[in-house]
């Protein structure tokens, strides 16, 4: 079952009970946005098979189960909610490729830094899109906190994926710091089942070049999306620190923040 939200609401996504609380109630899987079969084309261009993948916020999705019949050899799987990773490691349990932890992405210090060749974000459980970026009444410190420690965790050269609703308004401001260092790429894919009015249904294929962007990360006035509910893959590659990246936006209260939970897993 896919599902998709564009608006904010009044359930708290940050909330472990209300996750422990929503999968005793609804059997079955799903995933958040877009099947692996319509993502395959950009893990596999960016996300080699022997990497060591982090999947954070994966409650009961299959994107994982799909990776891993596609070639994938270590996908550790976190999410706040207790209930789906007991559910989820009762499931796999007989699938060494897949590792489940219950864990809060705000604080990943379990995890040594350098850990990950690859973390994938498909929703996040919806944390990310909802609690803090845009509803939670701590968004600038969850969202330093959840980023910092994707950023200590990846290896360098590693790739931080994000797979969203949120166009770049809404995403650059919190990926493209300067504490972060990363070089980001944007492909947009339309949402599942879209077809132009009027046209024949299709299998379009997606386009592996990324979209051009302005000098502050954001989309050209002129860029017109085919679909305008797309869904945005934020490709987030981490470059060694003595490189110097330009067009990097700076506040210093959130970037004490980042630099506070970026030394989590040093303590």
């Amino acid at each position: 079952m896919l599902r998709d939200v564009s608006s904010c609401n009044t359930y708290n996504y940050g909330d472990a009970l209300y996750w422990d609380s929503r999968y005793v109630q609804e059997a079955g899987s799903f995933d958040w946005y877009q099947r692996y079969s319509a993502l395959r084309p950009f893990v596999r261009h960016c996300v080699s098979t022997s990497s060591r993948v982090l999947m954070v916020g994966c409650g009961n999705a299959v994107m994982s189960e799909d990776m891993v019949k596609d070639g994938y050899e270590e996908i550790v799987n976190v999410d706040i909610s207790t209930v789906a990773i007991d559910m989820m490691k009762r499931k796999y349990e007989d699938v060494p490729q897949m590792k489940y932890l219950q864990m809060d992405v705000r604080n990943m210090s379990f995890f040594p830094d350098e850990s990950f060749d690859a973390v994938i974000d498909k929703g996040n459980a919806i944390a990310l899109p909802h609690v803090l970026f845009l509803c939670g009444t701590n968004a600038p410190m969850c969202a330093a906190q959840m980023l910092g420690e994707v950023s200590r965790l990846l290896k360098n050269g590693g790739v931080y994926m994000l797979i969203t609703y949120g166009d770049p308004r809404a995403r650059m401001s919190h990926l493209n710091r300067s504490v972060f260092n990363w070089k980001i790429e944007l492909y947009i894919i339309p949402r599942p089942g879209f077809q132009k009015p009027g046209d024949p249904p299709s299998n379009m294929k997606p386009c592996l070049e990324p979209i051009p962007l302005t000098e502050k990360g954001l989309l050209p006035e002129d860029y017109t999306m085919e679909d305008p509910d797309s869904h945005f893959i934020y490709i987030c590659t981490k470059v060694d620190d003595s490189v110097e990246l330009s067009n990097k936006s700076t506040d210093p209260l959130t970037d004490d923040l980042l630099l506070e939970s970026l030394s989590l897993g040093k303590d």
